[in-house]
């Protein structure tokens, strides 16, 4: 019988096996989700997911020698893992790891005193783990991705808010149609090239901060005693000695016919494709300004007129907030639903401030 926390008893309850199977079913099912992903995998991740894929067995060994002949009977895993396998088929890796990184920092295993300490401490592990691995796809997703997110947001509250406040200031249906119809473009066409703009310049600016790796003629032609590259490195912040003796280092190694690596380039690198390009930017924020814009608008379109118009926009809009503010906290390794909220309080705080002002506006024109 394996170690735990307390004593296995002789007998165990129907719940305890229950408990006891059911985690086994998680274990089972979470070590395909990671032989999955890593079969999406090359290199030195494919190995470490199936090395964690390996100590998800390492658990299973744990419950099956705890329930003896009870393993037989097969039970569902709980929901939360039953979606994590469904999502891993249907989206990319970045929100599958996203979503296990969520899970393993919950893992009941924390306070299981069936459970070893050993697999506790693995499951912290594992959080980490996929945190680092789904950091890098986040670092390529970020910037197009912020864009997507900002522009989806905008077009919606905006133009919720733009259709509320001219339909309660007593507006046709026709006049309200042309108005969204027509925020949706100004503001789609303002958001892509304000993100254009923005991702450019943040750009230039990276470049020409970005250190220069100086061509071997420059470095071997410094004078060795007199050193003026040390000044390069004290302008980079560090102190006359250290300065110094990084300069010393990277004109011997210029003599000796060997350069220093192009760590400055990988890093400006790195910082660029986190800010994604500019016109990948200005693209998502036209797109999904334009696709949150024309939500509210719907209804309108349908032919709906009235509190009806108002009640299906305001809906509508509601659970498009919810699924984006769900997904950015899924994919930043949160709990999607306080997220959620979040997007859908603020959003719909601005939409009800500007019909109030409507209404307000409505009857004092009136």
């Amino acid at each position: 019988m394996p170690d735990t926390r307390a004593q296995v008893p002789a007998e165990p309850s129907p719940a305890l096996i229950r408990r006891w199977q059911r985690h086994l079913a998680n274990e089972r099912l979470e070590e395909r989700v990671y032989r999955k992903l890593a079969a999406r995998k090359e290199g030195e991740e494919r190995e470490i997911l199936l090395a964690i894929a390996d100590a998800e067995r390492r658990h299973q060994q744990h419950w099956i020698e705890l329930l003896g002949p009870h393993a037989e009977h097969r039970r569902r895993p709980d929901l939360g893992t039953l979606i994590l396998s469904m999502l891993g088929s249907i989206f990319g890796s970045v929100f599958v790891l996203a979503l296990i990184q969520q899970q393993e920092t919950t893992s009941p295993y924390e306070t299981d005193q069936f459970a070893t300490d050993q697999m506790a401490a693995d499951e912290k592990v594992h959080a980490e783990v996929v945190r680092a691995l789904a950091a890098k796809s986040r670092a390529r997703l970020s910037g197009n991705f912020r864009a997507a997110v900002f522009g989806t947001n905008d077009g919606l509250v905006s133009n919720l808010a733009l259709v509320l406040g001219v339909g309660a200031a007593g507006m046709s249906n026709p006049v309200i149609l042309l108005t969204g119809i027509s925020g949706l473009l100004a503001g789609a066409l303002s958001m892509g090239a304000g993100e254009y703009i923005s991702v450019r310049s943040q750009r230039e600016l990276l470049e020409a901060s970005r250190p220069v790796r100086q061509p071997a003629e420059a470095l071997t032609a410094l004078d060795f005693d007199a050193n003026e590259l040390s000044l390069v490195y004290r302008a980079r912040g560090h102190d006359p000695e250290t300065a110094l003796a990084k300069a010393r280092r990277t004109l011997a190694r210029a003599h000796g016919g060997t350069l220093p690596s192009h760590t400055a380039q990988v890093a400006g690198d790195a910082e660029h494709e986190e800010l994604g390009t500019g016109l990948g930017a200005a693209a998502s924020s036209f797109c999904f300004f334009a696709s949150g814009a024309v939500v509210p608008i719907l209804p309108y379109i349908f032919g709906m007129s009235g509190m009806p118009a108002v009640l299906t926009a305001a809906g509508l809009v509601g659970l498009v907030l919810l699924g984006t503010g769900g997904t950015v906290g899924v994919l930043s390794g949160r709990p999607p639903l306080p997220r959620a909220l979040r997007q859908l309080a603020i959003g719909f705080g601005a939409a009800t401030a500007t019909y109030l002002l409507g209404l307000l506006f409505g009857t004092s024109v009136g």
